[in-house]
């Protein structure tokens, strides 16, 4: 007999964004290996748990892939519960799928359950929806990260059709991003918004348009940040041009 590793997805780094089985499956759980993003508020509520940190961030010293899914393996043998954390929900741009892969081929099973990604966490935070009547019908999620070894992606393509675009992982690279999307295509004035650490008491947000995304990225404070592009920001850039950036309410810090 082997244990169920559950891929959990930790939503944006607040710890009651946690659907309400993630929060369970945590709470539950023998073994939770987790990401670097994941809040430490979160991991309190492993309370019985032995959790190991597999974080992965850009720049720093982390767990090999081929790691990770040797350890999760070995740790469904020899307990009943084990729960993978990941930031933001697991099926977007958190490697699930090798994970699945090696634990089906091992006979493990699995079981997803999904968290709130980052795009969907800042547009509610903003107060600005993603998709809006008449201005945008398309929202396209997209990262210029791309592993050691793998060929390019067609991000840019996907980046330039879209109506509203979130880009993930792509702030580090503010000015090689800047140059592809304006290659591509989209004009220098796309309304634009960087928003880090989403969800937490150290949230903030910083307006402007594709062509100040490398200045704006300069403000950063190291957290983790995301970059949307698109009409639907419009009217927060203008509201921005009138009012300096300053840290935004979170519900952690209230």
């Amino acid at each position: 007999m082997t244990g169920t590793v559950y891929l959990v997805g930790a939503g944006p780094g607040a710890v009651d964004l946690l659907t309400l089985r993630a929060a369970r499956l945590i709470a539950e759980a023998d073994v939770v290996f987790y990401d670097a993003l994941v809040s430490t508020e979160i991991l309190t509520l492993a309370e019985k748990a032995e959790t190991i940190a597999v974080g992965k961030r850009c720049g720093r010293h982390s767990a090999a892939q081929r790691f990770i899914n040797k350890r999760l393996a070995e740790a469904a043998r020899r307990v009943r519960s084990v729960v993978r954390l990941k930031g933001g929900d697991p099926m977007l741009f958190g490697r699930a799928q090798e994970e699945i892969d090696f634990l089906h081929a091992q006979g493990i099973r699995v079981e997803v359950v999904p968290g709130i990604t980052a795009a969907a966490a800042a547009g509610a935070s903003l107060g600005i929806s993603l998709t809006r009547r008449g201005i945008a019908r398309s929202v396209v999620f997209a990262t210029p990260r791309a592993g050691e070894g793998e060929s390019r992606s067609a991000w840019v393509r996907a980046a330039a059709s879209g109506d509203t675009v979130a880009l993930y992982m792509g702030a580090h690279d503010a000015e090689s991003v800047q140059a592809d999307l304006l290659a591509a295509g989209v004009r220098p004035n796309t309304p634009l918004a960087l928003a880090e650490s989403v969800s937490t008491a150290d949230e903030r947000a910083h307006f402007g348009t594709l062509a100040e995304l490398p200045d704006l990225a300069s403000r950063l404070n190291g957290g983790p940040a995301l970059i949307l592009l698109g009409e639907v920001l419009q009217e927060a850039v203008a509201g921005a041009r009138r009012q300096p950036s300053r840290p935004r309410a979170s519900s952690q810090a209230a």
